[in-house]
């Protein structure tokens, strides 16, 4: 199935003009598809700016929504004394 990520103008985000336009939308994009910044490309500007848009957009998304927080998620260990 194949997923439609709305672009920044769609949801009324403005691009701000000192930033590269194709790399703010890539930021953007890449925040709205849930992964994180692991490259150097990434930490360029106008990519960071788009990330930061893209996961305050998620989380206003997620409010309206009302999935206010996810669960914790963590790993348990056990140790069976006899």
């Amino acid at each position: 199935m194949t997923h439609h990520y709305p672009d920044p103008k769609d949801v009324g985000i403005k691009i701000p003009p000192h930033l590269i336009k194709q790399r703010f939308r890539g930021g953007f994009l890449h925040a709205l598809k849930g992964r994180q910044i692991t490259r150097t490309e990434h930490l360029r500007l106008s990519f960071r700016e788009g990330y930061r848009a893209g996961k305050l957009y998620l989380r206003e998304v997620r409010r309206q929504r009302g999935i206010l927080h996810f669960p914790f998620q963590g790993k348990i260990s056990f140790k069976v004394v006899n």
